[in-house]
């Protein structure tokens, strides 16, 4: 994803990520996909205020999945798959039409890529693992 905003609103919006680090990698391996094409088209006029609200939409979401994770609810309850619906929604809102299975295959990258491991464990131990079974549970229930 290229967001074309300077060093210094990428730090204001994103803190320590900077999502251009991986743009070439995910042109690369995903360049070829609708989804990849969506996401360009969508996100090519993205200002600095779209960047940040799509930042803190998703801060919300990951907060939500650690305090179901902190909480002890399972996270195939409805009140996790609830949340892992927001998410898939998000993506869809400011990126691609993510679909169920999509969703299921980020799942499946947020727990064996360690760079998308990392970004949510530094949140909470263990809160990759349960996005991705939260994830993992709605997408069951909608395919």
């Amino acid at each position: 994803m290229s967001t074309n905003l300077s060093k210094e609103d990428k730090k204001e919006v994103f803190g320590s990520f900077d999502p251009d680090k991986y743009s070439e990698e995910t042109k690369e391996k995903y360049g070829h996909t609708d989804a990849y094409k969506q996401s360009q088209q969508k996100t090519k006029n993205y200002t600095k205020e779209d960047w940040a609200n799509m930042a803190l939409e998703s801060d919300f979401i990951v907060q939500k999945f650690k305090n179901l994770m902190e909480k002890g609810i399972d996270p195939e309850s409805s009140e996790a798959k609830e949340a892992a619906e927001a998410h898939r929604q998000h993506i869809t809102k400011w990126f691609y039409n993510c679909d169920y299975e999509i969703h299921s295959g980020l799942a499946l990258m947020y727990i064996s890529d360690e760079r998308f491991k990392e970004n949510y464990e530094k949140h909470a131990q263990g809160l990759a693992q349960y996005i991705h079974d939260a994830i993992t549970a709605n997408s069951l229930d909608n395919i």
